[in-house]
């Protein structure tokens, strides 16, 4: 075994790497100049004492809504997988955020901008991503049914 099947097919395309960087990199600013990467700023809306970043992810869902209809109808495949677009359903989830003022996105850009404080927010994320992921194998430990002896 050559331990291909560790990374997706996608991720040994040779623009992965560059174009992650680059989309993290444009992500990141857009964070920063939209004032999304200061966990204040996030409470405030979330408080709805300020309302400016109501218009910053407006015009990100509709931009985004957009092209991802447009995908979807054209018929097209993703260029590093070859896959057709199409929707994924999930779940609605994702309090934790709201709690602390700041997704896990905008963190890391939170850090770029000097706000060290950050750092445990991240921790908690960490720590909570991990917990998620135990409790649910050990759920899934427990009702799978045990092979007879």
């Amino acid at each position: 075994m050559s331990g291909a099947g560790i990374l997706a097919e996608h991720e040994s395309h040779p623009l992965f790497l560059p174009l992650v960087f680059l989309g993290g990199a444009i992500f990141g600013v857009g964070l920063a100049m939209s004032q999304m990467a200061r966990p204040e700023i996030v409470l405030e809306f979330l408080q709805f004492r300020d309302l400016g970043l109501l218009f910053v992810m407006g015009g990100a869902s509709v931009v985004v809504g957009i092209t991802f209809w447009a995908l979807t109808l054209s018929g097209r495949s993703a260029p590093m997988t070859g896959k057709r677009f199409g929707r994924r359903l999930k779940s609605l989830d994702g309090v934790g955020w709201g709690l602390s003022g700041i997704c896990p996105g905008a963190a890391y850009a939170s850090l770029g901008i000097g706000n060290v404080v950050i750092l445990y927010g991240v921790l908690g994320m960490f720590i909570g991503a991990y917990l998620q992921g135990y409790l649910r194998e050990s759920r899934a430990d427990a009702a799978s049914p045990s092979p007879a002896d």
